[in-house]
């Protein structure tokens, strides 16, 4: 407890202490250092305009003229919480609550002379010319700290040392009441005069007998002298003689016997020491459990570095191994290289002897001089050198597959991942402080009725596992046609919708959900079905900002005289697609485009002109495919208002053709199409058209 028994001002064993009206201690000679004077204030007019400190006041002195005026400062501490106010000479006057900015919550008294700030909660207590002097002895710490320092051996210092820290006190006289060291008592309580017959004493012998004199003294009643104290005052909190009850100030406050109060006070402190004493001795073992889960982490930690010592270890023994089986391979290869290279080099040196001895034939046969001789075997010679001459980078270049450099390339990405990614499973906590490893999660559960299909887009909705703790969940698809699941979705949602899927096939999903203990089972598998036909319209955010689209986004016109390109909402990379366009006006000599593209497509010009368009353009006359800048195939018939333009994407066959009111306009128009395809349309000014999906492919396909 020795930390209650020290002051907050000097940080020493209390000396002296006194207590404060919000019942912190200070050493007396602390409270007579910390209080201050207070400045003369000027009394304030009740006018209409005055602050409301000023209208507090009136209201003040406006209620108290119907009391004694000794008793005023009385009736104003029953109206504040917690404030004890005595009028009487030498007493302590008032405090002063602060709240928020220091609120003062009555006027401050006009007749104080000093006022002391509490160290502790910042309230301020007012006194008369008596200063901190005024302040109640706190009689149970001074017992408290006395039998303490006994206890401990604790030598008294000196009170009245200036120096710091205090020199310990010789002698305390028993009339003064103050402990002197040998320098303080020739100084300041000379042997002679008034002082010559205080009877001093050795501090220990004097600490009792001033505890005896104040133990008699504290039965009194400092106001009533002749008075002894028996009765409680249960409003002003402090103890009252017989005289003291039939004054004004506590005619009307309940009172009760002292010693009655005493033992109910007793009786109540000692239940709350029970109950805060179970509290502290359930912290006690708390804090038990704490020391012996430390001692239990330092031998998991011992083993678990054990473990990954070990586990490293053989990671290592078996990389290891597996250098070695690489470098042998390596060498096998190499000594493989290096037979073909020996072989190689044989064959071209026979090669080249056999071509040698043939030059060399050949140029001395050049020096026969008889033409009937050389003719005899000049046409031989000119077969065998063009024959060598023919064959000479079949026997002598190498083949590729005789290629004779190392192809090998250590791919290790996947092992180093696996590196980076290795870690501890976490430990999960339960309720009663035991630690148990979490377990991989049990199997989500899809929720049909929530999961739909909508063009070529599906929505997969589930529901977490019942009592597992989940991080995560991996949504997987298949390809549509049976195919490996693959992974399309991972995150922390319960429901994910996948675009971009093909038309007309049925997509099996599955879910699992994953924890750091592991991946939990997979769900039942759900089969959702894409639409047969697709249905879309144009998408404003992925055409041109200068066209101009009707609310329904399926007719797009433009105001400029440059061609821009409109794509559609939908991509196709399987199937086959048809759809039209309808001319609801061409008032201009302008050849509007239809066609395919990708999304990267210039949109700033016509659709066919880049590597990423596919488009026939046409005129009230004829018409021409165009990619890439090149536009071929003429064909007669052209375009007029209500006229429609049919675009047939075959992904199937990867073709592209197009029709003219119903009929062919023209072969297949485009092949080896591959990829993700978007239906396309250029205009400029004078040009509307309507777009008309999800339609038939026309019945006479196989004949055009």
């Amino acid at each position: 407890m020795e930390d209650e028994l020290h002051c907050i001002a000097c940080k020493q064993l209390f000396n002296n202490p006194v207590l404060l009206p919000c019942y912190h201690a200070l050493c007396l000679n602390c409270a007579v250092h910390a209080q201050r004077p207070l400045e003369p204030t000027a009394p304030q007019e009740n006018s209409g305009n005055s602050t409301t400190s000023g209208s507090s006041t009136a209201e003040s002195h406006a209620s108290s003229d119907c009391h004694p005026e000794s008793d005023k400062l009385s009736i104003l501490s029953e109206t504040d919480s917690g404030v004890v106010c005595n009028s009487r000479p030498n007493s302590y006057l008032g405090t002063s609550s602060h709240i928020g900015g220091g609120i003062i919550a009555f006027p401050p008294v006009m007749a104080g002379s000093y006022s002391l700030s509490c160290p502790a909660c910042r309230k301020t207590v007012y006194f008369d010319d008596n200063g901190a002097h005024n302040l109640p002895k706190y009689r149970t710490m001074r017992n408290i700290v006395d039998r303490y320092g006994e206890l401990r051996h604790i030598v008294p210092k000196c009170q009245l040392c200036e120096c710091e820290p205090a020199a310990d006190a010789t002698v305390l006289c028993e009339q003064c009441e103050v402990l002197y060291c040998d320098s303080c008592r020739d100084n300041c309580h000379p042997s002679r005069g008034p002082l010559a017959k205080h009877n001093l004493l050795e501090p220990t012998v004097g600490k009792v007998a001033l505890r005896n004199k104040i133990r008699s003294r504290d039965i009194i009643c400092n106001e009533h002298e002749e008075e002894c104290l028996s009765m409680y005052c249960m409003v002003c909190k402090i103890p009252v003689c017989a005289v003291c009850m039939h004054e004004s100030r506590h005619s009307s406050h309940d009172v009760q016997a002292i010693n009655t109060m005493c033992k109910a006070q007793k009786t109540e402190l000692s239940q709350n020491l029970q109950q805060l004493s179970e509290k502290a001795r359930t912290t006690t073992e708390f804090i038990q459990r704490l020391k012996q889960m430390s001692e239990k982490l330092n031998g998991e930690c011992e083993e678990l570095e054990r473990q990954v010592d070990a586990r490293c270890d053989a990671l290592i023994r078996s990389i290891e191994r597996r250098r070695q089986w690489l470098i042998d391979a390596v060498r096998q290869d190499k000594e493989i290289k290096q037979r073909s290279l020996k072989d190689h080099v044989t064959s071209c040196t026979c090669k080249l002897q056999k071509t040698t001895s043939l030059l060399q034939f050949c140029i001395e046969a050049l020096k026969e001089n008889d033409p009937v001789s050389f003719l005899q075997v000049g046409s031989m010679l000119i077969a065998r050198v063009s024959n060598t001459d023919m064959t000479w980078h079949k026997d002598v270049l190498p083949s590729p597959r005789s290629y004779h450099q190392l192809d090998l390339t250590l791919d290790d990405n996947t092992v180093l991942k696996a590196i980076e990614h290795m870690n501890f499973i976490q430990m999960k906590t339960i309720g009663d402080g035991e630690d148990m490893k979490a377990t991989a999660p049990s199997a989500a559960l899809i929720i049909a009725e929530e999961c739909s299909a909508e063009n070529n887009s599906v929505t997969i909705a589930w529901q977490p596992p019942a009592s597992s703790y989940v991080e995560g969940y991996v949504l997987e698809l298949d390809d549509g046609n049976g195919g490996d699941f693959r992974e399309v979705y991972c995150g922390t949602e319960t429901i994910c919708t996948v675009d971009g899927l093909h038309f007309n096939c049925t997509y099996n999903a599955r879910v699992k959900a994953f924890n750091s203990a592991g991946e939990g089972e997979y769900s039942e598998v759900i089969g959702l079905q894409t639409s047969e036909v697709a249905w879309f319209t144009f998408d404003p955010c992925l055409s041109s900002p200068e066209l101009c689209f009707t609310p329904d986004n399926m007719t797009v016109t433009c105001e400029g005289f440059e061609h821009r390109v409109a794509l559609g909402s939908v991509g196709f990379s399987r199937g086959v697609h048809y759809w039209e366009f309808t001319i609801d006006r061409y008032d201009a000599d302008t050849d509007p485009s239809f066609g395919v593209a990708r999304l990267d497509v210039s949109k700033e010009e016509m659709l066919g002109k880049d590597e990423s368009g596919w488009s026939m353009y046409i005129d009230k006359q004829r018409s021409w495919f165009m990619h890439c800048r090149s536009h071929e195939q003429r064909c007669e018939g052209g375009i007029q208002v209500g006229s429609t333009v049919g675009v047939l994407l075959d992904l199937n066959k990867h073709q592209l053709s197009f029709f003219v009111n119903d009929e062919p306009q023209g072969p297949v128009a485009f092949n080896g199409l591959y990829g993700v395809f978007y239906p396309a349309v250029s205009v400029n000014r004078g040009v509307a058209v309507t777009l008309h999906t999800a339609l038939d492919a026309p019945s006479d396909l196989e004949d055009c």
